[in-house]
């Protein structure tokens, strides 16, 4: 199985990740689904980094969907296996300490787009194009599509763009809400790395808490998702980074966050 079809650079505290395999538009198969939860769970426990950003090599696409060559041939159980792959990396992200930024520069399909909305927000330049084709080649979403979409733009459109194959140009996305922000091309990238840095220069425990509090919520009674809420701030106070930054606040400076959030195997793993 071929490898080395993930290229990872780090800087400033952000870790930028790059599906690169251009011959196939950046296509996911078990290789690439492989390399990459490698990818992120190493970049999950270094410490020296704080937010990441995912993007697919080239202008064209960020991945144009799952390798179609590679699933043409699975039967039944081959195909639960493919499936639960794929849904094991998206819960991965989801539930990992550190907030990913999906920069999607063209073509984000099928497997695509699972795996950009299964990063915390997703940026996008006005070339990319998002949907869900599955239906046109006679199966459905595999890896979580049916779930995240519809939690994030409502039942109604996510059956819409499931069950019509429909793309949607870059402004559709956003008026969908399905994308935070559209961006000229060439300054895709630039914008997905402020906003990361913007992040890693806040307190890394805070972040992780505020984002656990986000996920767990979205799967809970909303009286459940206070209480989770109260104990992830309370759990807060314990840390020195609230202390330094709130005497930093008082004392009209820049605070100096130190602390680094603990690596939760059992809900990464889920």
């Amino acid at each position: 199985m071929a490898k080395n079809t993930i290229r990872v650079a780090t800087d400033g505290g952000v870790g930028t990740l790059t599906i690169d395999r251009p011959e196939s538009l950046n296509a996911l198969n078990s290789a690439v689904l492989e390399e990459l939860e490698e990818a992120l769970e190493a970049l999950d426990a270094d410490q020296s980094v704080e937010a990441l950003v995912l993007t697919g090599a080239g202008t064209k696409a960020f991945i144009s969907g799952g390798d179609i060559r590679e699933m043409l041939g699975l039967d039944v159980p081959g195909a639960r296996s493919f499936s639960r792959d794929g849904q094991r990396l998206m819960l991965f992200i989801q539930n990992m300490r550190k907030p990913v930024l999906a920069a999607v520069n063209g073509y984000a399909l099928g497997g695509g787009l699972e795996l950009a909305l299964a990063c915390d927000f997703i940026y996008a330049s006005e070339k990319a194009r998002f949907g869900l084709p599955e239906v046109t080649l006679g199966v459905l979403p595999g890896f979580g599509g049916t779930q995240t979409l519809a939690r994030l733009i409502g039942p109604g459109r996510a059956k819409e763009l499931i069950f019509t194959g429909r793309i949607l140009s870059a402004g559709e996305a956003l008026e969908w809400g399905l994308v935070n922000a559209v961006f000229p091309e060439g300054e895709l990238l630039g914008r997905a790395r402020e906003t990361a840095l913007r992040i890693a220069g806040n307190g890394s425990v805070a972040v992780a808490n505020a984002k656990r509090a986000i996920v767990r919520g979205l799967d809970q009674a909303r009286a459940d998702g206070f209480r989770t809420e109260n104990e992830l701030f309370a759990a807060l106070f314990a840390t020195a980074d609230q202390k330094e930054g709130m005497k930093a606040f008082l004392e009209k400076r820049k605070p100096e966050f130190k602390d680094k959030p603990q690596m939760n195997a059992d809900e990464t793993k889920k």
